[in-house]
């Protein structure tokens, strides 16, 4: 039984261990400038967002700043499965390194994870976050959509980031833009 829970976990690590060095990010992110609410406009499926019978629409990510540098992170998401009830989550971010653009962010003050800046529109408009393993990625944006050249682009990155551009969903918003 111990032996099928070890395998387990090694399993599942291995599921998420990176192919190839991490992705690269960004050279510098002004936090400033990323605070506010960006709009969810794709991602990769996950299991906070796609499963448990869920299906995450309207998702938004706000971003404040605290008094002791760190960032504060509202998630909101309704349930398009659930009777569209909305849900929360709050955390708080910490840059990792001088650039911004590696940021750790923890919920419940127990569950930490990475949040890489991996592309980034010169005037903030849209955000391409992951994970150095590849296992989560959102395209993020200051309106409900993107156009398509900027969505373009964003994949683009992805792509060459190591992410797989098939498996990005675009995430139902029913704020027009």
């Amino acid at each position: 039984m111990i032996a099928d829970m070890i395998l387990a976990v090694r399993n599942a690590c291995l599921r998420g261990a990176p192919a190839g060095p991490p992705p690269a990010t960004v050279a510098k992110v002004d936090l400033d400038r990323y605070l506010g609410t960006w709009f969810e406009v794709a991602r990769l499926p996950n299991p906070e967002e796609d499963g448990y019978g869920r299906r995450c629409v309207d998702v938004t990510a706000t971003y404040s700043r605290r008094l002791d540098g760190r960032v504060d992170v509202l998630n909101v998401a309704r349930n398009a499965n659930g009777g569209m009830r909305s849900t929360s989550v709050h955390g708080t971010a910490r840059p990792v390194d001088a650039t911004g653009s590696k940021l750790v962010v923890t919920f419940f003050r127990l569950f930490n994870g990475d949040y890489w800046v991996l592309g980034l529109d010169p005037d903030y408009r849209w955000a391409l976050v992951g994970t150095p393993r590849r296992r989560r990625l959102w395209l993020l944006a200051r309106t409900p959509r993107l156009e398509a050249a900027d969505y373009d682009r964003a994949l683009a990155i992805a792509a060459t980031a190591g992410y797989d551009p098939g498996r990005i969903v675009k995430t139902q918003q029913s704020t027009a833009a």
